[in-house]
């Protein structure tokens, strides 16, 4: 399972660009991906460690601004459709850690 953060909060105030930067790196810390900037993405075991993950987020939420969760299975997650860009992984395959060692 995959456990995505959409997030839109505001950074007109000194106070919202450190709550900003406190959300960003509390991801950052707890092993979010970012997929694209306000979208990053943690891998999820199991249903259970993805509630923990949500309930986590929830715990750590700014006080003002637009955070959305979803939960996505892998199979979900594999079907999406990339137009313009490339993807950016940072889980490497089998042959590249064979070129790395």
């Amino acid at each position: 399972m995959r456990v995505l953060v959409f997030f839109d909060l505001p950074v007109t105030t000194s106070e919202n660009r450190r709550s900003y930067s406190k959300f960003r790196k509390f991801l950052l810390k707890n092993g979010f991906m970012m997929l694209q900037e306000s979208v990053y993405c943690k891998l999820a075991l199991n249903g259970t460690a993805a509630n923990a993950i949500i309930s986590n987020v929830h715990k750590n939420k700014p006080q003002e601004g637009l955070i959305q969760l979803l939960t996505v299975t892998e199979k979900q997650y594999a079907k999406m459709d990339i137009i313009v860009g490339e993807i950016k992984r940072e889980v490497l395959d089998s042959d590249e850690r064979l070129v790395i060692l």
